[in-house]
């Protein structure tokens, strides 16, 4: 019953990636103050990997092949998560499984891969008529009325991402994952804003949730000061 009692303050992180064979994986802790190297983790030839770490708190971890390409992950104490997918392209192809909260990171990193595929396609179609015009094929009407075409499709998928990441907050208040949904952006600019007063309201909603299930958690404790300090700058700006 005492072992049975005691709480594994540890978790599992493996898997296989697809032309990983031979490579090797990079895991940091996305820890309150930043990033913090955790340790490398080397593939065998056939793309499986496995990694135990022992967690002080609960925390988020990116497991990356390089700076730009990862898998980031809220693991639970005694969890087990089992990561598939390519190593040359990790953030556009992972999967998880075997942790909850991991997968709602996954949820929003499919929203991100989301935004990111219109807005390349919007840029790309923008180019493509410059050149038209260039080379006299149509007309400045024509180049005009598609941009015309291409800022709508831009201002609604914009839409359409902020209301699921205000939804997300909401749904899952008290996780760890909303301080991610939070500081989601669209084309590098951030979908809520803590200078609006209506946005400022899902940063009250993050900190009310995790007061509630993280009280004691450095990231909780981080984000308190932050919104505190949110507070008085929204206080000062409408006096």
């Amino acid at each position: 019953m005492l072992f049975a009692g005691c709480k594994e303050d540890t978790f599992t992180v493996g898997g296989r990636l697809e032309n990983g064979g031979g490579h090797t994986l990079w895991l940091d802790e996305i820890a309150p103050d930043g990033p913090l190297f955790i340790d490398s983790i080397p593939i065998d030839s056939d793309g499986n990997f496995k990694f135990k770490y022992k967690m002080p708190y609960r925390s988020f971890f990116a497991l990356h092949t390089d700076a730009n390409n990862f898998a980031l992950l809220l693991p639970d104490y005694g969890e087990k998560l089992d990561v598939r997918g390519d190593w040359n392209n990790l953030s556009l192809t992972y999967s998880v499984e075997g942790s909850p909260e991991s997968g709602l990171l996954w949820q929003l990193q499919q929203l991100t891969n989301k935004g990111d595929a219109v807005i390349t396609d919007l840029v790309d179609t923008a180019r493509r008529y410059d050149s038209l015009y260039k080379a006299n094929v149509v007309t400045k009407a024509v180049v005009a009325a598609k941009r015309h075409i291409t800022d709508s499709i831009y201002r609604a998928e914009r839409k359409l991402q902020k209301e699921y990441v205000c939804a997300f907050i909401e749904e899952n208040a008290g996780s760890l994952s909303t301080m991610i949904a939070l500081y989601k952006s669209f084309n590098s600019r951030p979908l809520i804003t803590p200078n609006d007063t209506a946005d400022f309201y899902y940063y009250d909603i993050v900190l009310g949730g995790l007061e509630d299930r993280h009280p004691d958690n450095p990231h909780t404790l981080r984000f308190r000061g932050t919104v505190d300090k949110m507070h008085m700058a929204l206080i000062t700006i409408d006096n």
